[in-house]
């Protein structure tokens, strides 16, 4: 593809190297270089590209010529990675998103440092802010709003004209009614099925599988 901008990957762990993945495979742009704190520096390459200190990157590639894409996990309730975003925009950085080719996606309200993966369906006028990671099959009903420094694992029903907080993670196969809000801050565990609004910083779990009393080789349907 042709006409992309060239971007520094911040991070050099799972997420990075996905991010390197998916941007040069299906994207336009071309990754030139990884950067990360200088004391979490344990090698001086990735992908055979480069790794920087974040501290000096504007010296190497500085913005204006280069853009930035932040890919980190949820870590600290998605906060280091909200702080990250921040400081790279105060370094002047322009911040990308990443949208699969492979997702079905029916709105351009996309913030920037998005991380959209394949099979995920956006319906009409869904809004999701900045800095927002959806893996992927998630569905996003209509009229969704999911804010900024959001990450959201795979297959998450978000039925329509729900509202999610900032900060929020999200676990995989949870499932969100519609009209409902979820407050900033909250885990939603995996396999929660949520049916009205949240409190801030709330936690709601799933409930896990139990081991049953009988061993596979003893029952009597399989």
């Amino acid at each position: 593809m042709a006409g992309g901008k060239k971007i520094i990957i911040f991070g050099a762990g799972d997420i990075a190297n996905l991010a390197h993945f998916y941007f040069t495979h299906d994207s336009s742009h071309e990754v030139v270089a990884f950067t990360v704190d200088r004391e979490f520096i344990e090698t001086n390459t990735f992908q055979e590209l480069p790794v920087l200190p974040f501290e000096e990157i504007q010296t190497h590639f500085p913005p204006g010529e280069y853009e930035m894409f932040i890919a980190l996990s949820y870590a600290q309730i998605n906060k280091l990675r909200a702080q990250k975003y921040r400081e790279a925009k105060e370094k002047g950085y322009t911040l990308v998103s990443y949208v699969s080719s492979k997702a079905t996606c029916w709105t351009d309200a996309i913030g920037d440092n998005c991380f959209i993966l394949e099979d995920n369906t956006l319906q009409p006028f869904v809004t999701i802010g900045n800095n927002v990671t959806l893996w992927s099959g998630n569905h996003i009903g209509h009229d969704a709003i999911i804010g900024d420094h959001c990450f959201l694992a795979s297959h998450i029903v978000v039925s329509g004209h729900v509202e999610i907080g900032a900060y929020t993670f999200i676990g995989v196969n949870a499932t969100l009614r519609n009209n409902i809000q979820i407050a900033p801050e909250c885990v939603i565990g995996a396999g929660a099925l949520i049916l009205k609004n949240t409190e801030e910083k709330g936690v709601y779990i799933g409930n896990a599988a139990e081991k049953h009393r009988l061993t596979s080789d003893r029952l009597p349907r399989i």
